[in-house]
């Protein structure tokens, strides 16, 4: 790999590694909704600015509204906001290695929803094998309070949508015309919305803005969520 790839590699992993201490932190002064909406309002604010920059538009489609606005549910507002409660009771380092399982959940959902056919025994020792570590990392056995316990599973669960996404993603805004931009940001307005109904029902909590809780946040305004597969 040539260097500046190697670079921009290294740089995109320390900005997608370190999004789970931001959450941490974040937590000390937001709930996991209000958490979630910054996150997503903060990110669709800067891509939209891209677009007008860009002189793109969003889609004027509605079924392709329809169907980002599910992508919106399943790649965004559900995980974010699981990772969000997963990490009031786990360690930021616990919720990204838990995240890391999303592979593993794309695979298995992909051949549950007959969109990945080429199962070979080699795949089959992979995904048999990762899950033993995510079990592993779990350790069941040393009898963690069920705080913990719920902690992680919401992270597996957010993994699991994200798996749930790729595989919804690839079958259903693939191939549409539309550029990974414009899909983003729409998607990213989609969530937005999404949060903005629950907010009133479940976001109310009083917010407490610190030095070290609005750092993180400001964060997410640099680095928008990943575009969705084109």
């Amino acid at each position: 790999m040539a260097p500046p790839s190697l670079a921009r590699l290294a740089l995109l992993a320390l900005v997608w590694g370190s999004s789970f201490l931001w959450i941490k932190l974040a937590l000390d002064g937001l709930a996991p909704v209000q958490l979630v909406l910054v996150r997503l309002a903060l990110g669709a604010a800067v891509l939209l600015l891209v677009l007008r920059l860009r002189r793109l538009r969003l889609p004027r489609d509605r079924t392709i509204w329809v169907l980002l606005t599910v992508a919106a549910l399943v790649a965004n507002a559900i995980p974010y906001l699981l990772f969000a409660i997963g990490e009031q009771t786990v360690s930021s380092s616990l919720a990204g290695a838990l995240n890391a399982t999303t592979p593993l959940w794309t695979l298995g959902i992909g051949l549950v929803a007959r969109t990945e056919r080429h199962l070979t025994p080699l795949r089959v020792v992979g995904l048999l094998v990762g899950f033993t570590g995510a079990v592993v990392i779990l350790t069941p056995w040393t009898a963690p309070s069920p705080a913990a316990v719920g902690g992680a599973l919401a992270c597996l669960g957010a993994a699991a949508s994200y798996g749930v996404s790729y595989v919804y993603m690839g079958r259903r805004l693939t191939g549409r015309g539309l550029s990974p931009l414009v899909l983003s940001a729409a998607q990213l307005t989609a969530a937005t919305g999404l949060l903005l109904v629950v907010t009133p029902v479940a976001g109310l909590q009083p917010v407490q803005l610190t030095p070290a809780v609005l750092a993180p946040s400001a964060s997410w305004a640099r680095w928008a969520p990943a575009p969705p597969m084109s």
